[in-house]
């Protein structure tokens, strides 16, 4: 079949995941079809999903791995609830898959590995492939294309002398050049790209660029795909953009940070899973004055960390749950002495070791209440993989300004998702001051015994600005500003030990109230209440951004009113926080976890904040948001359960 014979089909939409084993390079696959589709000029959001274990079992269940993409022509804000396009690599990636594909879904299937054991080792009692026409069957109603992609990997690469193990290893690439055929994909990049990766070894580059090439090939001449489909670039301001994860913007971020501050930045950080990424990148950034130090364990990360800030430098450690659990008594210490400090949390399921590779919400109330003691720290929360840049800079001049550690409140979807991200001009990152100390702050008096009276300058550490309550940075080693600090209470001003009661308690309240004045320099909370009728407000935190706007987006498309508020800051709650949340009669908290920030709501405001909860280590769905959505909004507008209409006119408006 000739290529002029070949359908063009236009969408605005697509949602397309690639599935194997956890050996079969998914995660690269996706990655590059994800940043083909960026340089056309596509609107797009990604789900990485891997497995937990380092090598699960080949074939099974457990070890699958996924990559799922979605790219339209228009602003889209989630993944996709349900994907169009499933490639799966091999029964297992099949079976773990098929559940979230609505009918009519596209399945593109390599049936080299559909044999007796790996169809045993996923759950099958029978191939599913040979039972493709008959009526009710597991993949009746699919669009199945069954193809060989192994074997004709294989084949494509035989001239290269490599074994049939590497060999097959290129698969992914021929699935990449298929799909980058059906969906009209650049080639160059990823063209660019495997020469470089596989410079070294001459045979494995070629090998996989003749894979890439035969599966755009294959789709360009079989008579199995009869239809490409279009999707043009999405309307976008005008700037550079990039493909950006969560991690790598929030490494970004920190070192724009110290630039912005002028401070050297250093990383005590022990790797962990989903942050580990975050110590990778920011270890090839010396040029900005980085330091990173991979610490024995999470203790050490942290406490090399504090000990960088007293220096006087912008002291950093990331971290997931557990490891936070690890750091508690010392953020304490950085609390008590007054330090700035950026923890950084990239959430993971739990409890202990938990979901390493899963997502969650659930650090929220560890990062408010996790310390002994009353030890009050700021927390920072990002909304889509690129705001971690931006949270990253507002954490630090939180830290930085008001002298305190700072929780920045990352999850593993943000981490691993990717974005297109307009890339910032400096002129237009804030500047963050450190306001080092640098003269003495106080005149002792003594008197003699012959009545002489003597004054002394000195410097006391924790005398305090009147606007923010900060204590004074003295850099160690500043002549005259020699001082000491330490986890023992001591009193205001001087900081001399002390173990008085009222002077206790004044310490505390002065910490609690430093952290509250925070709130004096956040900007009002953006209210997007289009129509200004609604009477339920829909509030969210972190990566829970993207659901909640589209299931919004869907409830407003049916011609409902539906307002939206989403906070940055969870501690202090921004000084509007609660006027906004009286202006409504019903507020909806969704979140990934079981009710913490609603809790906190609930006992802030005393409002009767709703929850809709989540904890399956997945990203909310936009769909069953919108029906929950729904259903309140009937409620306070007086609307009859069986008179709900949410459906909705075209693809755009479902699947956003």
């Amino acid at each position: 079949m000739s290529e002029n014979t070949k359908q063009v089909k236009q969408l605005d939409r697509v949602i397309i995941r690639f599935a194997g084993d956890s050996g079969d390079g998914m995660q690269l696959t996706g990655d590059r079809f994800t940043a083909e589709s960026a340089s056309f000029g596509n609107d797009l959001v990604t789900l990485p999903n891997f497995p937990a274990e380092i090598r699960a079992p080949q074939g099974t269940l457990p070890g699958v791995s996924s990559f799922q993409v979605h790219f339209a022509d228009h602003d889209i804000l989630t993944p996709g609830d349900a994907p169009d396009v499933l490639v799966a690599m091999n029964p297992a990636a099949l079976k773990a898959n098929l559940g979230d594909l609505p009918k009519g879904a596209t399945i593109i299937v390599d049936t080299h590995d559909f044999s007796a054991r790996n169809l045993t080792k996923a759950g099958y009692d029978a191939d599913p492939l040979e039972a493709l026409d008959t009526p009710g069957s597991e993949l009746d109603g699919f669009n199945v294309h069954p193809v060989d992609l192994t074997g004709m990997t294989v084949g494509a690469v035989k001239e290269f002398g490599l074994s049939r193990k590497d060999a097959a290893r290129a698969k992914n690439m021929f699935a990449l050049g298929l799909l980058s055929w059906m969906y009209g994909r650049p080639t160059e990049g990823t063209e660019t790209f495997l020469a470089r990766k596989f410079a070294k070894n001459a045979a494995v580059r070629d090998a996989n660029l003749t894979a890439f090439r035969a599966g755009w090939n294959f789709g360009e001449t079989t008579e199995t795909f009869v239809v490409r489909y279009e999707v043009k670039p999405a309307p976008m301001s005008a700037g550079t953009y990039r493909n950006i994860t969560g991690n790598l913007a929030l490494s970004y971020g920190l070192v724009a940070a110290g630039v912005q501050s002028g401070l050297p930045l250093f990383l005590g950080s022990y790797p962990i899973t989903p942050a580990s990424d975050i110590l990778h990148e920011l270890s090839k950034h010396k040029g900005f004055g980085v330091t990173t130090f991979q610490a024995e364990d999470e203790i050490a990360g942290v406490g090399a960390a504090i000990g960088a800030s007293f220096s006087g430098a912008l002291g950093v450690t990331t971290t997931s749950g557990p490891g936070v659990a690890l750091k508690s008594e010392a953020i304490g210490l950085a609390v008590m002495t007054e330090l700035p400090l950026l923890v950084v949390d990239v959430q993971r399921g739990g409890p202990s070791t938990g979901l390493p590779t899963k997502t969650e919400q659930a650090d929220l109330l560890q990062a408010m209440f996790g310390r002994n003691g009353e030890a009050p720290v700021p927390i920072v929360a990002p909304q889509s993989p690129g705001d971690c840049f931006d949270a990253a800079i507002e954490a630090a001049r939180i830290a930085i300004t008001y002298r305190t550690p700072v929780m920045l409140l990352s999850d593993g979807y943000l981490a691993n998702g990717s974005e297109p991200w307009r890339i910032p001009e400096v002129a237009d990152l804030p500047s963050i001051d450190p306001a080092f100390a640098t003269a003495t702050n106080h005149t002792s008096t003594s008197t003699a015994k012959d009545g002489t009276v003597t004054e002394t300058e000195e410097f006391w550490p924790y005398l305090r600005d009147e606007e923010t309550l900060a204590r004074p940075w003295a850099v160690p080693g500043t002549p005259g500003l020699e001082h000491r600090i330490g986890g023992l209470e001591k009193g205001e001003g001087h900081g001399n030990i002390s173990y008085d009661p009222a002077n206790h308690e004044r310490m505390v309240r002065t910490r609690q109230a430093k952290v509250d004045r925070i709130a004096e320099s956040l900007p009002p909370l953006q209210v997007d209440d289009p129509s200004g009728r609604a009477k339920v407000l829909v509030l969210g935190w972190g990566s829970t951004y993207g659901p909640i706007g589209a299931g919004v987006r869907r409830v407003r498309r049916a011609g409902y009113d539906v307002a939206q508020v989403h906070l940055r800051h969870l501690n202090p709650f921004p000084k509007d926080l609660g006027e906004i949340l009286a202006g409504y009669d019903k507020v909806l908290v969704p979140e990934m976890n079981l009710g913490q920030l609603s809790m906190l709501l609930r006992a802030k405001y005393l409002v009767d904040a709703i929850g809709h909860h989540q904890v399956n280590g997945m990203p909310l769905k936009a769909a069953e948001l919108a029906q929950v959505i729904g259903e309140l909004v009937a409620q306070a507008e007086g609307i009859p359960a069986d008179q709900l209409d949410l459906s909705v006119a075209t693809s755009q408006e479902v699947h956003q």
